[in-house]
């Protein structure tokens, strides 16, 4: 599809990044719809909604518009089954980062691209281990800025790469956009990428909605 125009549904730095990095052209245009999780909904089950709600936004902005693809995407980290997601201040950043600290947690990233009526969404599941994180290092973090806006008080591709120790999954989906599935989902869609995977449908590694 030589003549689609790709929407990035997100103001994330780091999504653009990692787009940036598989060679697709897109725009910027970022949705603000209602975060706020469900009655007895599961991390996946959230995840996955907020993903499609961000597509369907950005698709009723451009519904008189042809060949537009919206590309969205949201990110949770979970702990005791507990939903972390961005601190408000300095005590709530270190106390994520205590509930963190020398355990492992999950990283939900799931993506939905839409056009008109199709939508097709996939989710990354990754296991990250942190090492001990003291209070004073946590402190410290906070007055780095990278921990505000950041799902679990944290970015992997920053500073906090120092409290890992395990990485069990996708970084790229720890980052926000896991690359496997966004290539898929693309060439499933005819937008080509660099070494576009295309076997994500076969193996059934995402759920549709």
């Amino acid at each position: 599809m030589s003549d689609y125009k790709l929407i990035l549904a997100s103001a994330s730095p780091r999504r653009q990044e990692l787009l940036n990095q598989i060679a697709v052209q897109f725009s910027v245009q970022a949705q603000d719809i209602d975060e706020s999780l469900k009655q007895d909904e599961s991390a996946e089950d959230y995840v996955c909604r907020m993903a499609k709600e961000k597509a369907q936004s950005a698709l009723d902005a451009h519904v008189d518009s042809e060949h537009q693809i919206i590309l969205a995407a949201d990110t949770v980290v979970v702990c005791d089954d507990e939903i972390m997601g961005k601190p408000a201040d300095k005590q709530q950043s270190a106390m994520m980062l205590g509930k963190l600290s020398g355990r492992q947690h999950r990283v939900l990233s799931a993506i939905c691209l839409a056009s008109g009526e199709r939508f097709e969404s996939a989710l990354s599941e990754s296991w990250v281990s942190f090492r001990n994180i003291s209070e004073q290092e946590a402190r410290a973090y906070w007055q780095s800025g990278e921990p505000a806006g950041k799902a679990g008080s944290y970015a992997i591709q920053g500073l906090a790469a120092i409290f890992v120790t395990r990485l069990e999954g996708s970084y790229s989906g720890v980052m926000g956009l896991p690359l496997y599935e966004t290539a898929a989902l693309l060439d499933s869609f005819g937008i080509d990428c660099i070494n576009t995977p295309s076997n994500l449908f076969d193996n059934k590694s995402g759920p549709n909605s």
